[in-house]
This record gives C-alpha cells, sequence and structure tokens, in this order.
C-alpha cells in the first residue's frame, strides 16, 4: 500500500511551495545557532545574547497579524516571494553589523520578515487545495519542513566548527534558492473576483469562533515547546542521558513524521476537526504526562514516540481548522493569528517551564502538562466544523 497515493492529484502549485520550503529550510541555521554566534562570535555576555534572542521573539511576534492582512492585500505569491528574498539577503548583511544597537534592529527585522513566509504561505496552500486535501497538504508541508530541519542544523554544527559568518551566510543563500525557486516556477495568478453580492469577510480578530479554537491552542502549544525548555534539563542534567541521547529522541520524531504525518492525515482527510483535535489532544497530554514516569532510554523514547503522534495529528488539523473559518479574502490574516499563537507559546512555553521546573521540580511541570492538554482538548473537541467555501484559486 502506498501511503503517497492521495497526493497524486495535489496541483502543481503545492509542491513548488513545499518544495521551495524544503530548499529554505535545508540550510536553516542561523536561529539555532544565534546564541552561540553572540556569545562565543560576538563575545557578548549570556545576558546579552539572550536579550538579543528576545528581540527576535518580539520581531516575529510583531509581525505575525500584520503579513497576513498585507498577504490577503497584495496576493499570497507576492509576500511569500518577497519575504524569502528579504529575509535571505539580511541573513547576508547581518555579519557585517559593527554595532550591538545595529544588530539587535537587524535581528528585530530578520524575525519579521521570515515570519511573513508563514501566514502568506498557508493561506497559499489553503487557496490551491481542494477542503478534503488540505490536512494532507499541510502535513506534507510539515514534512518539507522537517526533513529541511533534520539536515540544516546539523550542517549548521559542521560549518559553525570553522565560520560563525558562513552560517549566516549558508542560511541567507539557501533562503534565495528557495526565493528562485518560486521565482522562476510559480507565477502570480489574478486575484479571483468576489461573487456578485458577497460581502467582505469580517476581522479575524472579531470572529469569535476562532478565538474558541485558538485560545486553548496556545497553552496546548506551550506543552509542545517544552521539548525546548525543560525536555533537555530532564533528560540531560537530571537522569543524565546525555546531549546525544537527546539529540537522537529528535531524531526518532523526525522519522515519524516523514515516514507516517502524511499517510495519518490522508486517513484522517474527512474527519471532524473536533474528533481529530481532541485525538491530537490526548496524544500530547500522555506524551508529555508520562515524561514523569519515563526516566530510562526505552520509556523517553516511548513517550516520544506518542507525543509525536499527538504533533502529527494536532498541528495539520488545526491549519485545516482555521483555513475552514477564514474567508477567502481573509485567509492570510486568519493564518498570520495562527502563526502568532506559534511564536507567543514559543515566546513563553519554555521560559515559564523551566520556572516551573526550578520552583516545584520536573515532575509536578509533566503531570501539570497533562492536564493542560487534557484541558485544552476537552475545549477543542466542541469544535464543529463549518461549512466549507469553495477552494478559490491561489493568489
Amino acid at each position: 500500500m502506498n501511503p503517497w497515493k492521495g497526493l497524486r492529484g495535489l496541483p502543481r502549485e503545492v509542491w513548488l511551495v513545499c518544495a521551495s520550503t524544503l530548499v529554505n529550510r535545508l540550510g536553516t541555521m542561523a536561529l539555532p545557532f544565534l546564541v552561540l554566534y553572540l556569545t562565543q562570535g560576538r563575545r557578548w555576555t549570556p545576558e546579552e545574547a539572550a536579550f538579543g534572542m528576545m528581540v527576535y521573539g518580539a520581531g516575529a511576534l510583531a509581525a505575525g497579524p500584520f503579513a497576513g492582512r498585507l498577504a490577503d492585500r497584495l496576493g499570497h505569491v507576492h509576500v511569500l516571494k518577497a519575504s524569502l528574498w528579504t529575509s535571505g539577503a539580511l541573513l547576508l548583511i547581518i555579519p557585517f553589523a559593527t554595532t550591538k544597537l545595529l544588530l539587535f534592529a537587524l535581528i528585530f527585522l530578520w524575525a519579521g520578515l521570515t515570519q511573513a513566509f508563514w501566514p502568506s504561505a498557508m493561506a497559499l496552500l489553503a487557496d490551491l487545495a481542494a477542503p478534503e486535501q488540505r490536512k494532507a497538504v499541510y502535513a506534507l508541508h510539515r514534512l518539507s519542513v522537517n526533513l529541511g530541519m533534520a539536515v540544516g542544523p546539523a550542517l549548521g554544527g559542521v560549518i559553525a566548527h570553522h565560520s560563525y559568518t558562513w552560517v549566516f551566510w549558508t542560511d541567507g543563500l539557501s533562503t534565495l534558492a528557495g526565493a528562485v525557486l518560486l521565482g522562476l516556477l510559480l507565477k502570480t495568478r489574478p486575484r479571483p473576483a468576489m461573487p456578485h453580492g458577497h460581502a467582505p469577510g469580517a476581522s479575524p480578530w472579531r470572529d469569535r469562533r476562532l478565538a474558541f479554537l485558538l485560545l486553548p491552542f496556545i497553552p496546548m502549544l506551550m506543552v509542545f515547546f517544552q521539548i525546548e525548555g525543560t525536555l533537555p534539563l530532564w533528560v540531560v542534567r537530571d537522569l543524565g542521558l546525555g546531549s546525544r541521547f537527546y539529540g537522537l529522541l529528535f531524531t526518532v520524531n523526525t522519522l515519524l513524521i516523514v515516514a507516517l504525518e502524511v499517510a495519518l492525515n490522508l486517513a484522517m482527510a474527512r474527519w471532524p476537526h473536533g474528533r481529530q483535535l481532541l485525538l491530537g489532544s490526548l496524544f500530547l497530554a500522555f506524551g508529555f504526562g508520562l515524561m514523569a514516569w519515563a526516566t530510562g532510554p526505552t520509556t523517553l523514547i516511548l513517550t516520544t514516540v506518542i507525543w509525536t503522534f499527538g504533533e502529527m495529528t494536532l498541528f495539520p488539523a488545526m491549519s485545516d481548522a482555521v483555513a475552514t473559518l477564514a474567508p477567502p479574502d481573509r485567509r492570510g490574516e486568519y493564518m498570520g493569528l495562527l502563526s502568532l499563537c506559534f511564536a507567543a507559546a514559543l515566546a513563553l512555553g519554555p521560559w515559564l517551564g523551566v520556572l516551573a521546573y526550578a520552583k516545584v521540580g520536573p515532575r509536578a511541570v509533566w503531570v501539570a502538562t497533562f492536564g493542560i492538554s487534557l484541558a485544552a482538548g476537552l475545549l477543542l473537541a466542541r469544535f464543529r466544523t463549518p461549512a466549507a467555501a469553495p477552494a478559490g484559486p491561489g493568489r
């Protein structure tokens, strides 16, 4: 049985967007090595480097909603290409910054331009795919991200050993290569005419159904991002299994995503969103909650498998649910708010998790992640999919 069989009918443009993302992500290494670049390459203090990371997070948070709105107004393809060209060019410039103030300004701008990619790409994929294809399309796009991330940071470690400047230049060149791929092969389509008498879509900030969907999703994401907060402390410091084993957990995660995520979402293509969101939440709840009793390599790998199934089930369903709620002329803005949730959870989740870890201990944190995920999942299970609008052509 071929798990990829259901992807045969996808539009050519979907494959181009995913291929461009893969090319871009194959060179992603500047952000994972930013703290090391600032402390070792620039000789900054850890506090100054932490502030640099906060500046990046602030830039990403500031750009999310505006990037989506801009994509709706100018066209998703236009903003997608502009994000790749400008962020790629900026990565080539950052090593030449001579003052802290200038470097902070460039990091903030780099974060905002990079963040503009996501709402444009997600909205464009929703435009291009039929409603019954969207979960699989988002799974395919996540696959391209994960494949690239399996290579980029590892390659970055080799390059950083010789030159941090080339870490930024390699990342920038791969981003520009993705822009060239889209520029040559992905053509901008004319904006589809709105049906006669069709009123423009309302702002997502006023959509109560969207708020009902995203508000429980934020704490769920904060639990998920403990993979970058409390999980390394638990595995390396408390259990003494070392950084290599911690890296192995991500290898397990990536292999499962590559092998199963597309097939899973093809199988669940016609599931109601609420059911799939609940299932993904349960996998996350048990995957992280059981971490309190995972004290050896076998049990840690097992919990990683469980939360990875949650990731594979939950995230494509959430992207599709938001795309289904969005009016066609507001998809970028809706996806911008979803992107904003990821940025906010990434900024807050690891920080709050580590604080709680220090105050109440690791096992209490893992038990808390179970309760948070379960409560959020029960709220998400109540989500009912509205009647899907016909998918329009890409812009």
